[in-house]
């Protein structure tokens, strides 16, 4: 089972507090009876003054009598405007009333957030700063002033006593809601010790100790705080959690996470703790009662290595089943079971004998280590550039862009090329796959049962199962599915995750995002489940490489159908990933107005549809076109007013798909819910939630990058896109015979090379493939992550390339056939060719170079061209292996590349009226590229030419046999209305 890992006292970076504290408890100064003394006259002044001098001068606002058609024939005079004026000053004095009142109600019941007054913006916060500043003085501020930090709570936790939530919610964020839940204040009952013996006393000298103190108000103890009251510096709560760590407590649990303490534990402190509510034994034994005398006694004797190391093992479980069963919350990770021999990274799981470590694998070659360590965003990112650059290939073809025929991407240089490799090395697109059917399946199993989808806060994937976190027990998972630790935890293994086939059903949980490993197991925060604000402290640089990463990942991931990912304060480049999901606003007040109005339209949008919340709607008959997610990722620190008013939007936003992740500098932000803190080394905080993760990042130089390769990739880019001359052209002359020549189109085959032994053999084909389909260079570790997507070591990956060395060998002038260039890629000599290089050379030379002057010579190179195609790419490849080629676009180059050729010798041909020969190119074409319209279309042309209706009407009855229930392309309809107008009588009589 993966530990959190508790930080230990040497650590050089000690995390800040992080636990929201709207106010904290202390005592009353002479300040806060100014303040108090104040606030209590400008109230009395401005309810009972104002009303009594308008009464005295005015008048009442109310006339005597009603009668209206009397009061329109009166002259208007000064006296009228003076009437009016009263009559507006009585209408503020009554909304500013009505203001005290709201906020006086929801200040004493200390629940929720108040009720906003129409049209009351600065007389209710007026009013809310003058009754705070009131009942200051009758109470703490943490009692009664409703807390900024809560107003997240769930729709759930509103709808049951707040005790009970806190307790029926174990789990990673368990301890913030027993925060955030409002308990009623106890009495703190004085820590006290018994009597000792003698010999105890000696050995325990001036040890102190402290007691947990139930909750007073809406504030629990922490260790921090403890730290920070007694030691001088919250820092110091690690060394209080390494003296009491695994020490029984008097309830018989463990403390096993310095996030999590209970009412009536003890904790010693260090030697130099000071502070009244202070335990010193023995000295203070005599002042408390027999019964936590025994107790802090009996916790003294199980310190000092007391308690043996399989006890500790074994407290570690009694722990967890104590803190279940007695209701209290707790935080853990999810279980993870041992490591099969095989899989993929995270939801993949690697064999232990081949995964590269980081010790194995001492050089990452430059590749930026950020999307090397983030398969999630990888796949993502590729999955998007790949379908970016096909979208490209395909409007360059049938839209006929000027300047965008050619059929290769452009090639990326300097970060951009190393982002993409770094890309490929790193991507799991199996991982991603997995996820998306697991939480599909599970959204499809439990509408079939009638059941909603569980509010979930997080995913943990770890050793290649996937453990769903749940906001609270929702009884037992459908099947494959199991319960996981406790009934907040719900796990699906990795051969049950296959066994998922694709559904029809909408992604139940879009909002998901990697925040970063902890461990061997990586987390993904629900941010549309989050109760109110996940706020970000630290530097601008730090928080804005998590903030790029989260909005790249929620842009691109593979498990989200529809949503909204809006950007503040930073990346209005990031909208190139996809501008259909991401919008840049420019300011924080455009956010507010937008998400007012949103947040008013979801409520009334649930409400008429009867949804408690949008996890009911998804599962509906309205799924695939209501309750798409909007994440709202804001960087630029908002100001107390602004961060009021989105405390109050995100205070239900849970229940309505809308999540928040806030920037802020100082650490201090109202209404946060969840605080997180990024550190200069790369470590993500949230000391109170026990996570300490390494983030994952996506830093400033490689986000330009990543936007680069998909501007270089957009079919709008502009006339400086990919050009049409291929990378590598072969000299197709006599005298460019080459040493060594791969056909690729159709069967692999290689001519000028033995076949290598045995089980080698597969390995080398499918290295020389890769490196022949990449002329301009293959970054070593992209090699070995597609040869083994499991990953490899070092000496095995050098291995490999010295037998492809040896095997492909010198040429004549004894220079090696694979190289190395000056940037550290793998690339192949010119000796070295294969049938796509002649194909690309064959049409550029007929299309752009000698053919262009010469029909004789374009007729020749078209038809050696055409006769190179044999089939797909790579058919005969094994099942298994080259699975790299998902990532590749030349599926979509080499089907276009035919039938431009194909339509290059059509034309050729036709130019001669030699339409027989002409439909004969054509149909080579089709055989590779089967959907291409173009080729469709001309061979209609081509059919017309030869005056045979007959023969016209056949292809015609083809062609919609073909299309199916969808029907002809509007193009190929218009077509053959022009060409046989009588073409759907005679195709229905035919069929």
């Amino acid at each position: 089972m993966p530990r959190r890992r508790s930080p230990s006292p040497s650590s050089s970076t000690a995390p800040r507090n992080r636990t929201p504290q709207p106010v904290r408890v202390r005592q009353r100064t002479f300040g806060d009876f100014v303040k108090a003394f104040l606030a209590f006259v400008a109230l009395a002044v401005l309810l009972v003054g104002v009303p009594a001098a308008l009464a005295m001068t005015a008048g009442w606002p109310f006339p005597e009598t009603f009668e209206p058609m009397e009061w329109l024939r009166q002259d208007i005079s000064v006296s009228t405007f003076l009437g009016i004026l009263t009559f507006v000053v009585w209408l503020a004095w009554a909304q500013f009333t009505a203001c005290v009142l709201v906020e006086m109600k929801a200040a004493l019941s200390g629940v929720g957030v108040p009720g906003r007054v129409p049209g009351a913006g600065p007389s209710q916060l007026l009013a809310r700063q003058l009754v705070a500043a009131l009942l200051l003085v009758g109470a703490t501020a943490a009692s009664f002033t409703p807390s900024l930090a809560q107003l997240g709570q769930t729709y759930d936790d509103n709808q049951r006593p707040t005790v009970a939530a806190a307790q029926q919610t174990p789990g990673l964020f368990a301890q913030q809601q027993e925060q955030a839940a409002g308990v009623a204040a106890a009495v703190a009952e004085q820590a006290s010790h018994t009597e000792a013996t003698p010999a105890a006393a000696k050995k325990q000298g001036d040890t102190k100790f402290y007691r947990i103190q139930p909750p007073e108000g809406r504030h629990h103890d922490s260790l921090w705080e403890i730290a920070e009251r007694h030691l001088g510096d919250g820092r110091r709560y690690k060394e209080i959690f390494e003296l009491n760590k695994d020490r029984v407590q008097p309830d018989g649990s463990r403390l096993s996470e310095a996030s999590l303490i209970r009412p009536g534990w003890i904790m010693e402190m260090p030697g130099d703790a000071r502070g009244g509510d202070l335990v010193e034994m023995p000295d203070d034994a005599p002042e408390v009662s027999p019964e936590v005398r025994q107790q802090i006694s009996d916790y003294a004797r199980t310190g000092d290595g007391a308690s043996g190391g399989g006890d500790q093992a074994q407290g570690g479980d009694q722990a967890q089943d104590s803190g279940s069963g007695g209701g209290a919350a707790h935080v853990d990770l999810p279980r993870q079971r041992p490591a099969p021999e095989t899989g993929h990274a995270d939801l993949r799981r690697p064999a232990p004998d081949q995964v590269a470590t980081p010790a194995q694998d001492s050089s990452s070659f430059g590749l930026p280590e950020a999307l090397l360590t983030a398969p999630l965003l990888a796949a993502g990112l590729l999955g998007a550039l790949g379908h970016r650059r096909r979208q490209a290939l395909w409007q360059s073809a049938f839209a006929g862009i000027g300047g965008r025929r050619g059929m290769e991407p452009p090639t990326p240089t300097g970060d951009a090329l190393d982002v993409q490799d770094a890309l490929l090395v790193g991507a799991d697109p199996e991982g991603v796959r997995l996820l998306d059917r697991s939480l599909r399946g599970l959204a499809a199993s439990l509408a079939a049962e009638s059941r909603p989808l569980p509010t979930v806060y997080a995913a943990w994937m770890s050793n290649g199962d996937l453990h769903l976190q749940l906001a609270q027990p929702s009884g037992k998972p459908p099947s494959p599915w199991q319960l996981g630790q406790d009934q907040t935890f719900w796990m699906l293994a990795r051969a049950d995750a296959e066994a998922y086939e694709d559904v029809d059903t909408a992604a139940p949980y879009p909002g998901l995002v990697s925040l970063g490993t902890m461990d061997d197991s990586r987390l993904l925060l629900n941010l549309e489940s989050v109760p109110g604000i996940v706020s970000l402290s630290g530097r601008e640089e730090d928080r804005a490489a998590v903030f790029a990463s989260v909005a790249a990942e929620l842009a691109t991931n593979g498990w989200s159908d529809r949503m909204t990912i809006t950007l503040v304060g930073f990346g209005e480049d990031l909208t190139a990933l996809a501008p259909s999901r991401l919008r840049h606003l420019d300011g924080i007040e455009a956010l507010i107005e937008t998400m007012e109005a949103e947040t008013r339209q979801r409520r009334g949008a649930l409400g008429a549809a009867g949804h408690d919340s949008v996890l009911t709607g998804r599962t509906g008959p309205a799924r695939h076109t209501r309750w798409a997610p909007h994440l709202v990722l804001l960087a630029a620190e908002p100001s107390p007013e602004d961060a009021m008013t989105l405390a109050e939007l995100a205070a239900d936003a849970s229940r309505l798909g809308i999540g928040y992740l806030v920037g802020t500098g100082s650490g201090d932000l109202p209404g946060a819910a969840w605080e997180m803190e990024i550190t200069a080394e790369g470590r993500l905080l949230a000391p109170l939630l026990g996570l300490e993760l390494d983030a994952q990042l996506l830093p400033a130089a490689q986000q330009r990058a990543v936007v680069e390769l998909f501007t270089d990739a957009d079919p709008e880019h502009g006339p400086d896109g990919p050009g049409t001359t291929p990378p590598f052209l072969v000299d197709i002359s006599e005298q460019g015979r080459p040493a060594v020549y791969a056909r690729l189109v159709g069967t692999y085959e290689i001519i000028g090379l033995e076949t290598p032994d045995g089980e080698r053999s597969a390995l080398l084909h499918e290295a020389l493939a890769l490196l022949l389909l990449h002329r301009e260079g293959v970054h070593p570790r992209v090699l070995s992550s597609a040869l083994w997507p499991r990953g490899v070591t070092d000496d095995v990956r050098e291995a490999l390339l010295d037998r492809l060395r040896d095997w492909l060998g010198t040429d004549p002038d004894g220079t090696p056939r694979l190289r190395t260039d000056d940037a550290g890629r793998l690339t192949l000599a010119k000796s070295v060719v294969s049938d796509l290089d002649v194909l690309r050379s064959l049409y550029h030379e007929a299309t752009q170079g000698k053919g262009v002057d010469s029909r004789a010579v374009r007729g020749r190179l078209l038809t050696d061209a055409l006769v190179l195609v044999r089939g797909p790419l790579l058919a005969d490849r094994p099942e298994g292996r080259y699975r790299w080629l998902t990532h590749e676009i030349v599926d979509a180059q080499l089907p276009l590349l035919v039938a431009d050729t194909g339509l290059a010798l059509a034309e050729f041909h036709m130019e001669k009226n030699r339409a027989e020969k002409a439909i004969e190119a054509l149909n080579a074409a089709l055989r590779t590229a089967p959907a291409d319209e173009r080729l469709w279309n001309e061979l209609l042309r081509a059919t017309h030419a030869l005056d045979d209706p007959e023969r016209l009407t056949a292809l015609a009855s083809d062609l919609v046999t073909r299309s199916g229930a969808r029907g002809l392309p509007p193009r190929t309809e218009a077509l053959l209305d022009e060409l046989l107008p009588t073409w759907r009588d005679a195709v229905a009589a035919a069929g």
